[in-house]
């Protein structure tokens, strides 16, 4: 029998002031979790504690920690009132911490913005509590976190406001991506907070090789992750990434399934298993030693304190948009199977629902928008177009990919929680960032929430409003009774709540900022991930180029490292043409300084004839796949998306597109002959007036390599060729300098040209050739230069594209 650590319960947080920290009471026991409270009692059961949430005064399955998860939470889901399961069936908006009072996602406290409330940054805004008492919500999506110190109060007075709540339940904080390491990091919401430490970007942590690293990697940010108060991950994305135009493909593990596959099982293992105290099954080194211990799980293996939910994402796979277009987006909305190479892009979902690891399958799945077009599942059914029995719809309003493909063939008995915005009616414009409710435009609103809880859909994403899921139990009610919509509702709140007992919240969800502080961002987490930062970049090139090599074949000596002599380097700076953002605003033409001086240890000029070496920084050419003024010209408003710097004519593109058209804009969706301008064109004019200005001086090329390129534009006047997946610039810096030794492995293989793209097969890997400089390298997947030359070794041997 235990006492508690520091006093008796607070008064109810409802009943404190909202800039008022919650006093949280803990109760460790030797034989038992420890129990942190803030309002609820605590009662003794067999000379044990147990939380009194329902405040009943007897001990109620839910409440007590002996049982299996999924006995808790059957339990808990047949005492939720439709309200509250509802409630638990949402998402919230995303949620910036502090609230700055502007923006998508603006807030207030106590009526005023921030700047003016004088509250502190980890108060909680009006609508949060609102949307945690009146809407009944307990999955919160949060975006930005000042620090982590404020990220630790904040979950601390969200958790007191719910626990104060009928029944107790506390709140399951989500995040998106945030620990990438580049400037931009990605295609979505990815986001971080000030201190957690930084890796590459999905393709980067691809380029290593190496499963074990991934392990090491999720198990590092799972720690950070429950330091911020995060329990759920929206990812790992591991779609087969087949079609190099994707703009998401930088966050996949590329298309090489095996590796994906293999990353899956490693990522899932290392974010969702909590350790037994050696650290050994969580991938930890010595050195993480002196971490706080966390709680193992009584009943449910592997789970516990340190275990953070995977949702992989997305079913059955979103790397084969028509053209590379991507879905959040009316004009990408379908996904093609020209390769009939459906059952490949499962393979990473197989892993995912096998895991090595005591946990066993990713607690969630998450479909993608599209519409899977003219698919062919396992048992021979076709989907969506010719040869269909159903009318084609998106994903998760497809019963035979979700409950006969997911639930049914695959045994899928996890969360399954639609992506972002697929319920609301559409826009009525094509070109807009609206909602994605492919193929079901002509329900209402009730309606697309029926047919996908039918289907078997958990939760919906990006949706905070009940009053439409209230409406489909009522209509669930009204065709098929009471008990039989009483019964679906309670399996979807079973699932959502396995996760909670699982990662311990209902036990204490309460964290020590001084303890976060110290966890996130620390010496050793942030060591591992600079050893990933700069173990991905990939050397492609080091010899002296054409232009100015001793021999014809441009076979001269290696440029890299920089040698004695280099002190001094010209960095050009890079120039934007306006193009739309991922929201399919405007963004204006601007110029961008690359150089980052802190990171840099040569000196830097402005002048290229004083200069020892040039480095030249780009990126993957950037291109938009649709045009409002295309369309209103009278063509249709579809482009090429190109991987190539100069004007790009589809000449080789197919006459026709595959699939049908949108209903704002019906008819062939095809690009045939159409021409498509990159709006970084002039990285490539920089590239080319670098190797004119500086003669025999080295010319070294830094890609920041989101897609990949069609490298014959630009390698002839290249010296050096390093490709950043995603890594803060000292990497670069440092690789160049010869700090170490280049080990990164190209995880995608950059083309030919652009028709050998156009040509291939949306669903297919491997199926166009691979650019070949002049001494005979391919720039194919698994390709990398070390000082030496080619890297050859255990990873290129165990991963080999066809």
């Amino acid at each position: 029998m235990t006492t508690p650590s520091n006093g008796s319960s607070p008064d109810s947080p409802l009943d404190v002031p909202v800039d008022a920290e919650p006093a949280v009471t803990l109760y460790p026991q030797d034989d038992g979790p420890t129990l942190g409270v803030t309002s609820a009692p605590v009662i003794e059961v067999d000379g044990r504690l147990f939380k009194d949430l329902a405040r009943t005064g007897t001990l109620l399955p839910y409440e007590d920690w002996r049982l299996p998860a999924a006995a808790r939470a059957a339990d808990l889901a047949s005492r939720m009132s439709l309200e509250a399961i509802a409630g638990l069936m949402l998402y919230s908006p995303h949620q910036p911490v502090p609230n700055p009072g502007v923006g998508p996602f603006a807030g207030t406290y106590g009526g005023r913005p921030y700047p003016e409330a004088g509250v502190p940054a980890w108060a909680l805004t009006d609508q949060q509590r609102a949307m945690l008492t009146a809407d009944h919500v307990r999955h919160v999506l949060v975006f930005t976190l000042q620090d982590a110190d404020t990220a630790a109060r904040w979950n601390n007075a969200m958790q007191a406001l719910a626990e104060s709540e009928p029944l107790g339940i506390p709140v399951n904080t989500s995040t998106d991506p945030r620990n990438g390491a580049a400037e931009a990091s990605g295609a979505e919401f990815a986001t971080s907070a000030a201190d957690v430490s930084r890796w590459p970007e999905g393709l980067g942590m691809a380029a290593l090789f190496e499963p074990d690293r991934v392990a090491e990697y999720a198990a590092i940010i799972s720690r950070e992750y429950r330091a911020l108060g995060i329990t759920t991950a929206l990812g790992p994305q591991i779609d087969i990434a087949t079609d190099p135009r994707w703009m998401r493909l930088q966050d996949t593990w590329g298309p090489h399934s095996g590796l994906v596959a293999d990353y899956t099982r490693a990522y899932c293992d290392g974010m969702q298993t909590t350790p037994d105290g050696t650290g050994a099954a969580f991938g930890l080194t010595p050195g993480h030693a002196d971490l706080p211990p966390t709680a193992v799980s009584y009943t449910d293996p592997g789970w516990g304190g340190a275990s953070v939910s995977a949702m992989v994402k997305h079913w059955p796979g979103g790397g084969t948009g028509e053209g590379g277009r991507d879905a959040h987006y009316g004009f990408g909305k379908f996904a093609v199977y020209p390769g009939g190479n459906e059952s490949e892009h499962l393979r990473s979902f197989d892993a995912a629902f096998h895991l090595d690891g005591p946990t066993g399958s990713a607690g969630a799945v998450m479909p993608y928008y599209t519409i899977s077009w003219h698919y062919h599942t396992p048992d021979g059914k076709v989907l969506n177009g010719e040869g269909a029995l159903t009318p084609p719809r998106a994903n998760a309003y497809n019963r035979a990919i979700v409950h006969d493909l997911l639930r049914e063939r695959y045994g899928f008995d996890g969360v399954v929680c639609t992506d972002w915005g697929i319920t609301a009616d559409p826009d009525p414009e094509i070109n807009h960032f609206g909602q994605r409710c492919y193929g079901v435009e002509d329900l209402d609103v009730a309606d697309r929430h029926l047919l996908a809880i039918d289907n078997g859909v958990d939760q919906f994403g990006g949706n905070s409003e009940a009053a439409p899921i209230i409406e489909a139990y009522r209509r669930i009610v009204a065709r098929d009774g009471e008990a039989t919509a009483r019964a679906r509702f309670e399996a979807s709140a079973t699932r959502l709540l396995r996760v909670f007992f699982r990662a311990g919240l209902f036990e204490n969800p309460y964290l020590d900022p001084e303890a976060s502080a110290a966890i996130v961002g620390c010496e050793p987490f942030t060591a591992a991930a600079r050893a990933a930062q700069r173990d991905s970049l990939v050397l492609l090139k080091n010899r002296r180029a054409v232009a100015v090599a001793d021999d014809a074949a441009g076979g001269g000596a290696p440029v890299l490292p920089l040698g004695a002599g280099v002190h001094r380097v010209w960095v050009p700076t890079r120039h934007l043409e306006s193009q739309p953002g991922f929201m399919r605003g405007g963004e204006p033409a601007r110029d961008i300084d690359p150089f980052e001086a802190t990171a840099c240890p040569y000196e830097r000029v402005t002048d290229p004839q004083d200069a020892d070496a040039a480095v030249v920084f780009i990126e993957s050419p950037l291109s938009d796949p649709y045009s409002t003024a295309d369309r209103d010209a009278g063509g249709n408003g579809y482009l090429p998306l190109t991987l190539q710097y100069r004007p790009y004519t589809a000449a080789a593109a197919r006459a026709r597109s595959l699939a049908a058209g949108d209903f704002r804009e019906p008819g062939d969706r095809g690009y045939h002959g159409k021409t498509n301008r990159a709006a970084n064109e002039s990285d490539l004019d920089a590239v080319i007036r670098a190797r004119e200005l500086m003669g025999d001086r080295p010319v070294v090329v830094v890609v920041r390599m989101h897609n990949p390129v069609v490298p014959a534009e630009f390698e002839p006047h290249a010296d050096a060729i390093v490709v950043d997946f995603g890594v803060q610039q000292e990497a670069v810096w440092q690789l160049l300098a010869g700090v170490f030794e280049p080990s990164g492995l190209l995880p995608i293989t950059l083309p030919a040209s652009m028709e050998a793209v156009e040509r291939h097969c949306e669903d297919l890997p491997f199926d166009y050739a691979a650019y070949t400089d002049a001494v005979g390298h391919a720039y194919a997947f698994g390709y990398g230069l070390d000082w030496a030359g080619p890297i050859a070794d255990a990873r290129t041997r165990r991963y080999r594209s066809r």
